[in-house]
């Protein structure tokens, strides 16, 4: 079968295939699995079993969302349980691509909020505009609108979250931790604790092409052309929406394992990049509009900012692609980090292995309150 390419300019050239823009994209999200517990040799990647996949309950709600003059109707979830004891709140956010979606956090919500210790853990998982099962309209999506976004959806008082009190628990996989930080950072926020899962700053195209001024103008070319009625759903579909592409991502590097790539996994996220307005925000992210920062300093230094005050986990995952991972790895003993671990798994291990990241962060929780 032929490849297919995009040009975006004549001279010099820009050309985006299929292959690459498979081999470059930054996240993409499966259905909840628990791992079989099995012992593996050095280097091999652990097997998810589908029989022994959990179901745990969960509240489905929605919220309007004002942004300018529109109303988006956003989705999320209440995970937690009845208990005696003290309650304290997570905030889980999904990494930022094509097919996020809250189900990339579901099982370990179920996993953390079942346990019982001294505190009642309850979560919430909410979709971003624009993606998962949120509202997608034609809005110029950049990180601006999703610091704003978070500001509004953790502190109106008639949001999901006007009980959780002002200081936040928050757990984000990719580019949502950078965000988080980026609002604490301007007081938007007021941050308890923060995990960061395989955590990112830049999108698929700045973090293999830079971003100098001509390859920013080509970005742009490529993120109105992607928008462009009909065009850019014919764009839309030959990259990203079909079997192939979207195979090969979560082989090659969103998961570790290719044997847990299932034909069901694969279908369920052609379903959601088939929705109406799918492409807007995934057009900002692939571009590069929705890096929180421009820079691996200032990205080590929204860190570096919550040295003393605030704990924060980081986990690094193994068979991540070399950029990302060198991303990660910078961090290691980084200023303002408080705990670094590394797990098998790549771009995607809440969603590839949520037993062992929901052992990981429930360790965090209680180091950081409960053991205090």
């Amino acid at each position: 079968m032929a490849t297919a390419s995009l040009f975006i300019s004549s001279s010099p050239s820009f050309t985006l295939s299929p292959s690459t823009y498979t081999k470059y994209q930054t996240a993409y999200f499966l259905k909840p699995f628990s791992i079989k517990a099995s012992s593996t040799s050095v280097g091999q990647q652990p097997t998810i079993s589908l029989a022994d996949k959990r179901a745990f309950p969960f509240k489905a709600n929605s919220w309007q969302w004002k942004f300018q003059d529109k109303f988006l109707t956003i989705y999320y979830e209440e995970h937690g349980k009845e208990s005696p004891e003290p309650t304290k709140n997570i905030l889980m956010l999904p990494s930022i691509s094509d097919v996020s979606t809250v189900e990339e956090w579901r099982s370990v919500a179920g996993n953390i909020v079942q346990r019982d210790g001294k505190i009642n853990w309850r979560a919430v998982i909410v979709d971003w505009p624009g993606l998962g099962y949120s509202d997608r309209p034609k809005l110029d999506y950049n990180v601006d609108v999703m610091v704003k976004f978070l500001t509004d959806f953790t502190s109106a008082p008639d949001g999901p979250m006007k009980h959780f009190g002002k200081d936040l628990v928050v757990f984000g996989g990719g580019h949502a931790p950078t965000i988080t930080l980026c609002a604490a950072k301007k007081g938007l926020v007021k941050l308890a604790a923060i995990a960061a899962v395989a955590p990112t700053w830049a999108g698929p195209l700045p973090i293999v092409f830079g971003r100098d001024s001509s390859m920013e103008t080509r970005y742009g070319l490529l993120r109105d052309s992607l928008r462009t009625p009909g065009v850019g759903w014919m764009m839309y579909n030959m990259l990203v929406s079909n079997e192939k592409a979207i195979a090969s991502q979560y082989k090659s590097h969103v998961y570790a394992n290719p044997d847990n790539v299932t034909r069901d996994v694969v279908d369920s996220r052609i379903a959601l990049t088939k929705r109406k307005g799918a492409r807007y925000a995934p057009a900002a992210f692939l571009t590069g509009l929705l890096d929180p920062v421009k820079s691996q300093e200032e990205f080590l230094e929204l860190f570096a900012d919550l040295d003393g005050k605030v704990p924060a986990l980081v986990v690094s995952t193994k068979s991540s692609p070399k950029r990302s991972r060198a991303v990660m790895q910078a961090l290691k003993g980084g200023k303002g980090v408080s705990k670094f671990v590394e797990v098998p798994g790549a771009l995607l291990p809440q969603e590839e292995y949520p037993a062992m990241i929901a052992e990981e962060l429930y360790q965090f929780l209680q180091e950081s309150f409960e053991f205090k």
